[in-house]
């Protein structure tokens, strides 16, 4: 079930000013998430790294408003139903992100691996430093020479 921003709160006499707080700082942090999967998609290192720290204070924050490090959960009352759709919508935008940053690991690694002549597989040509096809197979790889 994905979260609806615009829909109101149930009761709004009913919630507590910790609710309140804690899904406005889940929509900032949902936000935050679009926003670092379009930098992860565009590659722009610079700008998904800024994103980390407010990231993490976002966490801190949400940690203290829902009592979740003290003996005091609020998550347990019908009334932050709502919050917890937010934080799960928001729990699949980052694993969502973490599956782009593997993918784009694990090209990296493949062209490495390339490079270095090791991928057996490859069947992509790589030339010496001379401009010469250089041997593929048995041949020293990029990083012995």
């Amino acid at each position: 079930m994905q979260f609806d921003s615009t829909a109101p709160l149930s009761d709004p006499q009913a919630t507590s000013p910790e609710l309140v707080a804690a899904l406005a700082h889940g929509r900032e942090l949902h936000q935050l998430l679009e926003q670092e999967f379009e930098a992860l998609r565009v590659q722009d290192l610079d700008t998904f790294e800024a994103l980390q720290e407010t990231k993490i204070g976002l966490f801190q924050i949400l940690t203290r408003l829902t009592g979740v490090d003290s003996g005091s959960n609020r998550l347990d009352a019908p009334e932050w139903d709502v919050f917890k759709t937010l934080i799960s919508d928001c729990r699949d935008l980052h694993r969502r992100n973490e599956v782009l940053i593997s993918r784009k690991l694990d090209a990296i690694r493949g062209t490495l691996q390339t490079l270095r002549g090791s991928d057996p597989t490859a069947s992509v040509d790589v030339y010496n430093r001379l401009g010469k096809l250089a041997r593929s197979r048995g041949g020293r790889g990029y990083d012995e020479v």
